[in-house]
């Protein structure tokens, strides 16, 4: 028997987050306690589609964060995700995954816009087929070009903090979510965050596309301040009283904004059904702060035709006695992310 803390940080356009979860062995199995949690948010451009671009402003929040939260440690798991991040599906001949990954330079060359040498490379396994050419190993091809990395993880060193694994904030969204028990399941995770959307695909907890979107809840926020004339906090609340079931300009500006959104997330779902026929997907699972806007998730649906619910990070995680008592509540949705990170290490 024995514990260890992990923590995962997200760091988003409009906040950091960090959630600290402890996780217990015993011979019942592995459990999971969110031991902290915290947030601060972040000035208007100091990320940008993911990527850090004022590391001094990042890293004094984050500063404030560890401040702030009290976090245990100073080792965290940082995830990244943009459109600058290549995750595609990669059939191999089978090898142990060591040696997979070590080849992937000599095998994906071809296949990416930059050189090899500027990018980082991993592969996620999914399948194992017998081919014409004998036995093959189906899986996701990572590549992460090394600036976008190198960049988010100089703004979190330069705040006293120890990366000590980076992951792809795809698969986290997934662990987070997915922990139901329902192997068969192929869900749709679609996380909106403030100019990011990403979309992964999984048949339980194995990931079969991941798409990231660059749109989110602050485009609509932006239409609706340049629409009507005012201030973005001002557009804030005006989209989230209205949303997309109320009426008049506001309404309007929302309904084109997440028109495209949900446009772009149907097409998604429509290129994997058409890549993998016969395994159709079964709900689509919510998170992040843009699937709060009102009639959101009723939208998606409709287009989708797909029934949608609200995801919950939290289920089957207890809440520690640090934490106040309903100070997670609403927050269900938001964490995701950090916590999806810290269970990559647990996994």
């Amino acid at each position: 028997m024995g514990s260890a803390h992990v923590i995962g940080l997200d760091i988003g356009s409009t906040a950091v987050r960090a959630a600290e979860l402890e996780f217990a062995s015993s011979r019942s199995g592995r459990a999971a306690t969110l031991v902290r949690y915290g947030q601060v948010p972040l000035p208007a451009g100091a990320v940008r589609d993911g990527e850090v671009v004022e590391q001094q402003t990042v890293g004094t929040a984050l500063r404030q964060l560890w401040s702030l939260g009290k976090f245990a440690s100073k080792d965290v798991v940082v995830g990244v995700g943009n459109q600058r991040v290549v995750v595609r599906e990669l059939e191999l001949p089978w090898a142990p995954l060591p040696q997979l990954r070590s080849s992937l330079p000599f095998q994906v060359q071809e296949m990416l816009p930059v050189s090899v040498d500027d990018t980082l490379l991993d592969y996620l396994p999914t399948d194992e087929v017998d081919g014409p050419q004998g036995r093959m190993v189906r899986g996701l091809l990572i590549a992460a070009p090394r600036d976008t990395v190198a960049t988010n993880l100089l703004a979190v060193e330069a705040a006293g903090l120890r990366p000590t694994m980076v992951d792809l904030n795809g698969f986290a969204l997934v662990r987070a979510l997915c922990r139901s028990g329902e192997p068969g399941r192929i869900a749709a995770y679609v996380e909106v965050g403030a100019r990011v959307t990403t979309v992964v695909v999984a048949r339980g907890t194995t990931p079969r596309l991941v798409r990231v979107l660059p749109m989110g809840g602050q485009q609509i926020t932006d239409r609706i301040a340049g629409t009507l004339g005012v201030s973005q906090p001002e557009a804030e609340q005006a989209k989230r009283e209205v949303g997309l079931e109320g009426q008049g300009a506001v309404q309007a500006a929302i309904t084109e904004v997440t028109r495209t959104l949900v446009e772009a997330v149907r097409n998604t779902f429509v290129y994997y059904q058409a890549n993998h026929p016969g395994q159709g997907i079964d709900v689509v699972v919510l998170s992040g702060g843009g699937v709060h806007l009102p009639g959101f998730g009723q939208y998606l649906s409709s287009a989708s035709r797909l029934p949608a619910v609200l995801g919950d990070a939290l289920q089957g995680i207890k809440l520690g006695k640090s934490l106040p008592q309903g100070a997670m509540r609403g927050l269900e949705s938001l964490v995701a992310m950090p916590t999806g990170l810290a269970y990559g290490v647990a996994a």
